[in-house]
């Protein structure tokens, strides 16, 4: 049994909590909000990020943000990528060489360009800092509906000591060395979701979304690998299997967000309605500049930051992403 802190009580700290619960293990929760405590507490049940869960009695909450990291076996931090670095900042003399934290949260720091892991390195550099993703829904984690994960970290040690303490028979964990490659792909399907979302908003159909998520992961792979990440990653969990479901579920908060916006909404208009974090439009920016840092071509992304920043008709958008000039698909493979 691990003694485990989770850092954040949305629906996904809260969907965490009660697997890793079931697990066996000792969980507490923290949260910064003193009416979110104190309604878990009485409650056991976050009516309004996961209604109709129950949150198993065993799971503590708490404000006390030493407390929640000092002498925990793991530390999640599930914090909205925006708050990252300021929570990982306001830890780090709370936790002890080699401990570990986990990061769940998906996005890149906008000034710096930096993904949320490089962000806990830097800010916590004592700490050994992994990665969970991949296609995970709070609201089905938390309803205990299968689901299939990746786990990352710098050695094979930490990764598969915390496969351990994640995986369960409704909750797969799988392990790989490319943390980069895996925060890479969390952050930047977001993008593509927002994409996604938009173009249903505007009433296309399934082979546009179908055209979004595929040049997408191109646009991903392109800009990855030239990162130092690898191909594979970005084929597997973290990066196909989750654009996939973030592109197409009536769960995903990017999607609903594209899908105002495609109906004529700001973006500021989209983000009230959704009422929680739409982390696309944070990392928009930052693929982009990646984007032009790296010099890679990244087209949909670029379209995306015209529509959030720019004020350019989402329909134009379009228009102009179809209407570029003709490409091969594959350029690395040969005409005999």
């Amino acid at each position: 049994m691990a003694n485990i802190g989770i850092l954040g009580a949305g629906s996904w700290g809260t969907a965490l909590a009660i697997l890793l619960e079931n697990n066996g293990h000792q969980v507490q929760v923290w949260s910064a909000l003193e009416e979110e405590v104190e309604m878990l507490r009485q409650d056991h049940e976050h009516a309004a990020k996961l209604p109709g869960v129950e949150i198993p009695e065993a799971v503590t909450f708490t404000e006390d943000l030493e407390g929640s990291v000092r002498g925990k076996d793991v530390v999640v931090l599930a914090v909205p990528s925006p708050f990252t670095r300021d929570t990982a900042h306001k830890i780090k003399g709370f936790v002890e060489k080699g401990q570990k934290i986990v990061n769940v949260a998906k996005g890149v720091e906008e000034k710096t360009l930096m993904t949320l892991g490089e962000i806990i390195e830097e800010e916590i550099p004592q700490a050994d800092v992994a990665v969970l993703s991949g296609p995970s829904h709070a609201e089905e984690v938390g309803r205990r509906i299968p689901t299939t994960c990746v786990v990352s970290a710098r050695t094979r040690k930490t990764a598969e000591y915390l496969q351990a303490v994640f995986m369960s028979p409704v909750f797969r964990v799988y392990t790989t060395p490319d943390m980069l490659g895996v925060e890479l792909g969390a952050a930047l399907k977001n993008v593509i979701a927002l994409a996604a979302g938009t173009a249903d908003g505007l009433g296309y159909g399934d082979n546009t979304k179908a055209a979004l998520i595929t040049r997408g992961v191109a646009e991903i792979c392109r800009l990855g690998v030239r990162m130092g990440a690898k191909m594979e990653t970005f084929y597997g969990l973290s990066g196909m299997g989750d654009l996939i479901v973030t592109c197409a579920s009536q769960h995903s908060r990017n999607r609903r967000a594209g899908f105002l916006i495609g109906q004529g909404k700001t973006m500021e208009e989209a983000m009230e309605e959704v009422r929680m974090v739409v982390e696309g439009v944070y990392s928009a920016k930052a693929a982009k500049g990646l984007a032009e840092r790296y010099d890679v071509e990244m087209p949909i992304v670029t379209e995306v930051c015209k529509v959030l920043f720019e004020e350019k008709p989402a329909a134009d958008a379009v228009n102009d992403l179809m209407l570029r000039d003709k490409k091969v698909e594959s350029p690395a493979l040969p005409w005999e």
